[in-house]
């Protein structure tokens, strides 16, 4: 099923084209990286890694749930992309705690590496390949900063997205709206 659909005819406007959005191609990625880190650094069955696996999860599913669901709710795509947002800062954490209680160290921001991952994330049309060799360095140390450099780039570009779709709810018709002046419109015409 394509996931950006229209309906020209009606009162449903177009939506989807969630693969489009930055956010959700950097969520995508953080959810493959965190199927490897948690499969790589954890043991078999840590309840960790079904919780961090989780948190990846919700934060892609819940950004493509929310573009679909846009057509017909404006609120609801508000309420998902912030879910998306919060899975993703409570993966962020996990990531954090992995770095603490190994006694390993997080970037600043002027860290070399981070420095790097910028130029990286910089690429256009990213992938999991663009970063894959870092995710899957020998190093924990730096697959873990490079999984919390990708979710705090995910989460910054919800940020915005939450910030646009509040003025689009406060902006645009609702679908009620758009019913009844559809129903309007085509009694005036018959």
């Amino acid at each position: 099923m394509p996931d950006n659909q229209s309906n020209s005819e009606g009162f449903i406007p177009q939506h989807g084209g969630y693969r489009n959005l930055i956010a959700y191609q950097k969520a995508e990625i953080i959810y493959d990286g965190t199927v490897y880190f948690t499969g790589r650094f954890f043991k078999k069955y840590d309840r960790t890694i079904d919780q961090m696996v989780q948190a990846a999860r919700s934060g892609k599913q819940n950004i493509a749930e929310g573009s679909m669901v846009s057509a017909t709710s404006k609120e609801t795509e508000l309420k998902l992309t912030n879910v998306a947002r919060a899975s993703l800062e409570e993966l962020l954490l996990d990531y954090e705690d992995f770095l603490r209680t190994n006694k390993l160290k997080q970037w600043d921001k002027n860290h070399r590496l981070m420095i790097r991952f910028r130029e990286l994330n910089r690429t256009p049309d990213a992938n999991y390949a663009t970063y894959q060799k870092a995710i899957e360095h020998t190093d924990p140390e730096i697959c873990s900063n490079v999984m919390i450099c990708l979710i705090k780039v995910a989460t910054y570009l919800l940020s915005k997205q939450i910030a646009v779709l509040e003025q689009a709810f406060l902006n645009e018709s609702s679908l009620r709206e758009r019913m009844i002046k559809a129903r309007t419109e085509r009694r005036k015409n018959k």
